[in-house]
């Protein structure tokens, strides 16, 4: 089995593949696996960083299966219980946002744990999300009010990576049923420590190399050739090489090189970005791990051991910013939150111009399935129509699903 592309989709199609027994072959154009889920030395800052700032929830089912199976032993930390804390950069008011363990959602009915201003009335509307059936978000509830605003915008822009306001309902319900939902105790917010790649990358890299399998970097898939209903060339840039009659072909990259590849295939092509900032600063005792930020432009703020971390969803308007007015931006933003007075310390804007497709109705729409019309051929990205957002649970999930696609074609 070929497949091409591996960030997080690609590794974990290629170790459900090598869970069943089947040989493996894994390439990536770039030169670290990862994809978007990447760590690398900033020279700058002289610290090991991610290029931004992912968030996983307890109760991801792919993401505990994928890292169970790689043997990725150091925990993800994050609270015991589903707390977000929040602070307005204006007024510097602050409060916790504290869920039950449980399913039925006790919470909402004490004023210490909701959100501050809010009622119980408040909460009521927001089971209309919860409602099968595609739209936009500002169909079903008007997008406004303290709850709104301090609570569901947030965890919705950070979830979509687009306004919440025009994103698809139906991925809006799909976070939540299987978050909130579900109780607190499948929400706990969960961070990779100390860096994404030691979380799943590496871990994953290494249990496929003990097991024969070692990811080609640096080699860009070019050109695919067919035969009727399969895939019979690759080519990697040195000539096309012929696929075997029984041997499958895993595409697990962006959607603008799958469509490149595949000139009849409909994927997403409107895309939001992403800009994170990254600062050489020890935070403060007693700094939570993640910090909701209300009022700022930057919007969630993470304590590393070593380094404090912004990240702006839905971002475009950020992308031709100047880098270092965004970054003394951000760092006045964190020092209001934490309540520090500290000199602009060394510092680091990544922006990522394509992160996710827009999650809108119109871009879901246009997610393909994993499997194609060539019986040997099979997608897997977050783009793909995993019913999730462009998440790292919603990449994992579709490498298992073309992995199980792909088994299933092979000869018994």
């Amino acid at each position: 089995m070929t497949i091409a592309g591996a960030g997080l989709a690609g590794l974990s199609a290629a170790v459900a593949l090598k869970q069943a027994g089947i040989a493996v072959a894994i390439a990536d154009s770039a030169a670290q696996a990862g994809g978007r889920c990447r760590s690398y030395h900033d020279p700058q800052l002289d610290l090991m960083i991610d290029n931004g700032n992912h968030l996983v929830l307890s109760g991801n089912p792919a993401v505990a299966r994928f890292r169970a199976a790689v043997g990725a032993a150091r925990p993800l930390a994050g609270p015991d219980h589903a707390e977000f804390r929040f602070r307005d950069i204006a007024s510097g008011a602050g409060w916790t946002v504290s869920m039950n363990d449980g399913r039925l959602p006790w919470w909402i009915f004490r004023p210490s744990r909701r959100v501050p201003g809010s009622g119980l009335a408040d909460y009521l509307p927001l089971a209309k999300l919860l409602a099968p059936g595609e739209g936009r978000i500002d169909a079903r509830v008007r997008p406004e009010g303290p709850v709104w605003e301090r609570l569901i915008a947030p965890v919705l822009l950070a979830a979509l990576n687009t306004d919440p306001a025009e994103s698809s309902s139906a991925l809006a319900a799909a976070v939540l049923r299987e978050t909130i939902g579900r109780g607190g105790a499948a929400t706990c917010p969960r961070i990779a420590e100390p860096t994404l790649a030691a979380a799943f990358v590496d871990p994953a890299v290494a249990w496929l190399a003990a097991r024969g399998t070692d990811v080609g970097l640096g080699r860009r898939l070019r050109a695919i050739g067919f035969d009727g209903d399969r895939v019979s060339l690759l080519d990697w840039g040195s000539g096309p090489e012929p696929v075997a009659p029984d041997e499958g072909v895993i595409l697990a990259v962006p959607p603008w090189v799958a469509t490149a590849l595949l000139p009849d295939l409909t994927a997403p092509d409107d895309f939001r970005a992403i800009v994170n900032g990254h600062f050489a600063f020890v935070p403060p005792p007693g700094a939570p791990p993640m910090l909701g930020l209300i009022g700022g432009t930057a919007e969630w703020l993470f304590a590393f051991a070593d380094r404090a971390s912004v990240t702006v969803s839905a971002a475009d308007r950020l992308i031709d910013a100047d880098r270092e007015t965004l970054a003394r931006r951000f760092w006045a933003e964190i020092c209001a939150a934490w309540g520090i007075d500290a000199p602009l310390p060394r510092w680091q804007i990544v922006k990522e111009k394509r992160a996710t497709f827009a999650a809108t109705p119109e871009q879901n729409a246009k997610r393909p399935g994993a499997a194609t019309r060539w019986r040997n051929l099979f997608l897997a990205g977050d783009w793909t129509a995993t019913g999730l957002p462009a998440t790292i649970e919603g990449a994992l999930r579709s490498g298992e699903t073309a992995a199980r696609l792909a088994i299933a074609t092979q000869p018994r």
